[in-house]
Formats: C-alpha cells, structure tokens, sequence
C-alpha cells in the first residue's frame, strides 16, 4: 500500500472532523441559549406532543354556563337586560357551588336599565315615570346577585392607560431582587366592568392570554396592570372559593418560581405563566343558561363546582386556537386551566432542560462526528436515524410519564444539519481521491475502448458477410426472409443463400458452439469453408440435385482441420430447385426445420438425413436424403437461441411455442411476416431477461414453377 495516499486521506478526516466540530459548537451554543428564531419549531413539536396525547380528564370540577346559541334564540340578542344575568346567578347559587366567575367584561352601564329608557323616552304619564324612577337600576341588581354569590369578575389587559379605577386581590412578592423588574407581562391599562359592580365582587381575574403565534400555549398565572399585580381569572377563582385573603408571589432573582393560596403551590415558568395540558373539548364541562334558568339544569353539575359564566354564542367571543389544532372560547380555555391547577396536570419545562438538550446534541453529535467520515454513507444514515428515533422517543417518553416538555425537534434538526455537512465534506473528499485514481483508471478505459472498438468492427464484418436482402428480387418463385441477432456484440449463429445458377438455390443455417468474439471467428471461418466447399462441389454439377451427404462429408473434413480448440458447429444445408420443388438436404446436429403446407393444420419436421455436429465425430459418412415441396409451403429454420430462450423465471421457451405461433399465421403470411411474428412473440416471452443465446430465423415459402420477372 502506498502510504501517501493513506496520510492524505487521515489528513481529510482531521480536517473533515475540525469543520463538524465547530458547526458542533454553534450547534449547542444556540440551541443552549434557545434563540427567538428557534421557537416556533419547538413550539411546533410541543404542541404535536399533545396532539398524540391530549389529556383525559375522568372528572370535571369546572362547570361552564354558556350563554349559547340555544340561549340567544330563546332569551333575545346579546346583551341581556343585567337582571337576566343576575337572576342567573342566583339560580346557580341554589345549588350551593365553591365559586362563580364571571368570564363577562360590562366596561359601561345597562342600557336596557329602567332610568336609562327613561333619560331616553321621556314618558308623558308622570305615574309611569315615577313608577319607574322608584325601580332599581339593573346594574344595582346585578351588584346585589354578585355581592350574594361572591361572584368573581374579569379584567382583560389594555395596550393603553384605560384611566379605569382597578381592583384586585392583594399579591404578596416575596423575592430577593427588584419585584418591579420581574419579567411578567405586563398591560399599561385594564379593561373591567363598571366599579358599581367591582366593588360588589368578592375577585378580580385577568382573562388576557399569551397566544403568541395565533395559539394558546401559555396562560398566565399574574400579570402587571400599570405595576399592579392581577392574577389569572382562574387562579383568582380558587383563591375565592379557598377563603384566602391574598396570594403569594416567590422569585429568584429576575425570574419568578411560584404563585401560591394558602397550601397550594403553583410553579410558573421564569414570567409567571404556566403551559396548560389541554383535552379536546368535551360538551360534558357546559350547561346552556337557557337550562340554569328554566330551572332543567340538573344542580349536581353546579353543587361544590366551581362555575364559570361565559359567552359561546356566534359573534359574541373571539374563539383562540389551541395545541390540540382545535378553536376554544376564553372561558373554555380558562376553565381547562382550572382543571389543570385543581389536579396537578399543567406541563412543565424545566429550567434546565436547554442545558440537557444541548448535552444529548454534544453526545450524538460527537457520535456523528466520529462515524460518518470513516464509515459507508448508508451506514453513517442509519446512525443518524437511530439518533432521531432515540430523541424524538425520550420526548415522547417523557411527555407521557412526567409531562416534561423537551425540545427533540431544534436538536434534530441541528443533528441532520450536522450530518448533512459532514456527509457532503466526506463525499467531497471521496470525488477528490476518486480523481487522483483516474490516471490509472483512464488506461483501462482506453484498453476496453480499444476491446469495445474491435468488437464493434468484428461485428460490422459479420453482419457484411451475411447475403444481400436482394439476392432474390424480382423471383416469383421463391420468398426467403431471414433474421440474426447475436446474444453479445457479435455471434456464433450463421445463415447464407446464394444461387447455384438459374434453377438451384443454396441455404445453409448453423449454430457454433458457445458466444461471443470466440464463435463469432470459428462461424465466419465455417462459413467461409462451407459455402467454398459448396461452390467447389456442386457448381460442377449443373441442371442436377447434388447429394448434400458428400458436400457435408467435405466440409467437415475441412472444419476439423486446425480446430485447436475443438470447437464444433450444427449446419442444415439444402438445395432447392425453384422449378421443381425438389429439396435436397443435409443435417448436421441441427434442429429439424419445420414444414407448414398451405392446405394441411398441421406442422410437418423434416427428420431425415441426419448426422452429428460437424467436428465432432472424425470421418462420420454423411448422408444426404430429399423431399419435393408442394407450392405455398413454407419452411421454417430456427437456432436453438429461439426454443431455449429464457424468461425472468427461468422457464425455456420451448418447440411447442414456436408451433403455436406458426399454426396462429394465416395462410398468405409471408416469410418477413413470419419471421417478424416469431422474432416478436420469443422478445415479449422473454421480457427483462437476459438475452442467453443468439437468435437466428430463416425462412422460405416456395411458391411454385412461375417464370422469373
């Protein structure tokens, strides 16, 4: 071996593997510090973990009263007079539930109330108009309900100041740097009912969402609202129906760890929001209020539950996507969140599951990195794969047992980066050594160039030492077609025709044992002998049918001679009178011609005058033997290429074939339309196989004693 080539190509590797480890290096850096460019890929992965797996909930604590469509029709457009509102609470209330929030901003006053109709239909009665100016208002109404039920109301955050007094529960902050800094998000203005109603309200919940990207993924827990802290609808919910006081806010540093009521502890990502699991929406979790105030709602569904009020009718809420790839109102998605605080179920990333992902890269991508310059490509794929599948399972795996939330598609998609580059420095540095080899490479292409060129000239000269198409042209008599095609470039298979003189025809069909450049010599050699032995022997008997025994003894005789390599041939030679039929012939190992004559059904074998291949059995005394045609009778000679030709099952083609196809021509087919039809039905046998032999066809129809043209 030369040691050279050895150095470079350990030189290629080192250089090879230098390049994947800094791609490596970037690799990690980015996916350990999780740029902004990577998140929706990740976000995209997280949420086809819960598309695989949504969660079962096997109990609903949470009851949502949907003002619905049903409602709508029934109860007239939204909105509702607030006493029908209030009158729902109440009714909610009899079955005694832990808590009700209302999912329902009413930032202005009920117009529908009786003193504003009357500021705005003056009414002549003044009975009527004090009647109704001794009604309460509907909003002091609902203020009542709310006060009685200790009904929680929304808030959503502005982008704006509002000027809206807020209230809210109080937060309790306990970190160790600046609270005002705590990276939670945060509304220069809010957005709530009329305070006649807030101050009746035992909470105050924020109903603004992070759906970032169009979808909800994170909720969150507290929000800053012009630097006042507002819990979630849902947490305020629980602190409600809990009897607590205040909620607690613990952080580190600049990132918050938790949101607490009384023993419950929630831990929030480092801006204080949580990542719910949601399920599919079940129709389970809703009551219409049409049902709570006909008093047809059953009042298990409201009795310790806590209950949420919210609007499902069409163009009355802004439904928001969810992971799941299904549209949820707010107050469904707020509700899920309940469900997910009451029973521990929410998703977790943790706070070092960046740095975790980053050392699986470092370990499959170190892997990679070792493997794919010194392996196959196929092999370095197949690792690649499996470094996926080992990925995307862990994930998988995690999410099922602990909903863990791990990133497996930024890290996979940094590994096949990673190989992707590899592979096409590896393949860069294989084109590379593969050029430096074609020197050598090139002198072997001019030697078989040289061998492709020869081959290409021998077959020329054999397929110019076959008889000319129009030897016979213009003879009523006879019609003669013929067909060879070798297995290789060239063949061992042989055929020729030529005249003897006005009356006598000459034909001659053989076969050389074995293929390819070797036959092909031995078949030009034979061929030449035996047509100088014809013309030598039988052009000396004019007018008369020779015997083809004495002209088929000579040519062996001359065939044998100098045949080192024992090399042998089958030969039928015949000689027809065209005026009379008359045949004459000789076979030498060859396969019997077939006879079809015009008026029989049947196929007739000339099986006579027989003997064994020529060079084969020295001095072997040949006899010649003779039949008479019958006009239109046809004559059909076939190389073994033909019944031996094989099919891609390895199933020979076979005599009976080649019968069937001669008895299925009709009776005025001529010898090209034979030949063609046979030629046809051997290549559609055949099909994608290899060719085994070469196929040679000729045949002739003797049309009787007509005058020549």
């Amino acid at each position: 071996m030369n040691p050279r080539p050895a150095g470079e190509a350990g030189a290629a590797a080192v250089r090879i593997r230098l390049v994947g480890a800094a791609l490596l290096a970037a690799l990690l850096a980015g996916i350990a510090i999780e740029p902004r460019w990577a998140q929706p890929l990740q976000s995209a992965w997280f949420d086809t973990l819960q598309s695989l797996q949504p969660r079962q909930v096997a109990a609903y604590p949470v009851t949502v009263v949907e003002i619905d469509q049903k409602s709508l029709a029934a109860l007239g457009q939204w909105p509702w007079p607030r006493t029908v509102l209030a009158r729902l609470l109440r009714e909610i209330d009899r079955a005694q539930p832990a808590a009700i929030g209302i999912n329902i901003l009413m930032p202005e006053a009920d117009a529908l109330s009786p003193e504003r109709l009357l500021a705005a239909t003056p009414i002549a009665d003044e009975a009527v108009a004090a009647a109704l100016k001794a009604l309460p208002s509907n909003d002091a109404l609902l203020a009542e309900a709310i006060a009685a039920t200790r009904g929680v109301l929304a808030v959503a955050g502005a982008p704006a100041p509002t000027g809206i007094r807020l209230r809210a529960a109080p937060v309790m902050v306990r970190a160790d740097g600046d609270a005002a800094t705590l990276p939670v998000a945060r509304y220069a203005g809010a957005v709530a009912s009329i305070d006649e109603l807030n101050r009746a309200a035992a909470g105050w919940g924020l109903i603004s969402v992070d759906a970032s990207g169009g979808i909800v993924r994170r909720v969150p827990l507290v929000a800053s609202i012009d630097g006042t802290l507002v819990p979630t609808l849902a947490l305020e919910l629980l602190r409600v129906s809990a009897g607590a006081n205040a909620l607690r806010l613990s952080a580190s540093g600049d990132a918050v760890d938790a949101v607490a009521i009384g023993s419950l502890s929630f831990p929030t990502e480092a801006d204080g929001s949580l990542r719910p699991y949601f399920s599919g929406h079940a129709p389970e979790r809703f009551v219409s209020a049409l049902d709570v105030l006909q008093g047809q709602a059953d009042p298990s569904l409201f009795e310790r539950q806590l209950v949420l009020i919210g609007l499902t009718g069409i163009g009355l809420h802004e439904y928001l996507d969810t992971p799941l790839g299904e549209r949820m109102s707010g107050v469904e998605i707020q509700a899920q969140l309940l469900e997910n605080l009451i029973d521990g179920s929410w998703l977790r990333r943790p706070d070092r599951a960046a740095a975790a992902e980053a050392l699986v890269v470092l370990l499959l991508g170190g892997l990679l990195l070792w493997a794919t310059p010194r392996t196959r490509p196929e092999v370095a794929a197949a690792l690649l794969l499996g470094c996926l599948l080992l990925l995307l399972g862990a994930s998988v795996l995690l999410f099922q047992t602990r909903r863990l939330l791990l990133d497996a598609a930024t890290p996979s998609v940094g590994l096949m980066l990673l190989f992707g580059v590899l592979l096409t420095l590896t393949l860069a540095e294989a084109n590379r050594q593969r050029r430096l080899l074609e020197r050598t490479v090139q002198k072997q292409r001019e030697q078989a160039a040289r061998v492709a060129g020869e081959l290409e000239a021998a077959q020329r000269i054999q397929n110019s030492t076959l008889p000319r198409r129009d030897l016979l042209a213009g003879d009523a008599r006879i019609d003669l077609a013929a067909l060879l095609t070798p297995a290789r470039e060239v063949g061992g298979d042989l055929y020729d025709y030529f005249r003897l003189d006005g009356r006598r025809l000459f034909f001659l069909i053989g076969d050389v044992a074995g293929k390819g450049l070797s036959a092909s010599i031995f078949m030009a050699v034979s061929k030449a002998l035996y047509k100088s032995v014809t013309l030598r022997t039988l052009l000396a008997d004019a007018c008369d049918l020779p015997d083809l025994g004495r002209v088929m003894n000579v040519a062996d005789a001359e065939v044998s001679r100098d045949n080192g390599e024992m090399l042998f041939v089958t030969a039928f030679a015949a000689v027809l009178d065209l005026d009379s039929g008359e045949l004459a012939y000789c076979n030498a190992g060859h396969d019997n011609p077939y006879r079809l004559q015009p008026e029989r059904k049947e196929l007739l074998r000339i099986g006579d005058g027989d003997g064994p291949p020529l060079s084969t059995v020295p001095g072997f005394p040949y006899e010649g033997a003779r039949l008479t045609l019958v006009p239109g009778e046809l004559l059909c000679l076939i190389t073994d290429g033909v019944t031996e030709a094989l099919n891609t099952a390895g199933a020979l083609y076979g005599a009976p074939r080649v019968e069937r196809v001669l008895l299925g021509l009709g009776a005025d087919a001529g010898a090209a339309d034979v030949v063609a039809a046979l030629q046809a039905d051997v290549l559609a046998f055949v099909g994608g196989a290899d060719v085994a032999d070469d196929l040679t066809i000729l045949v002739l129809r003797w049309l009787g004693p007509q005058p020549v043209r």
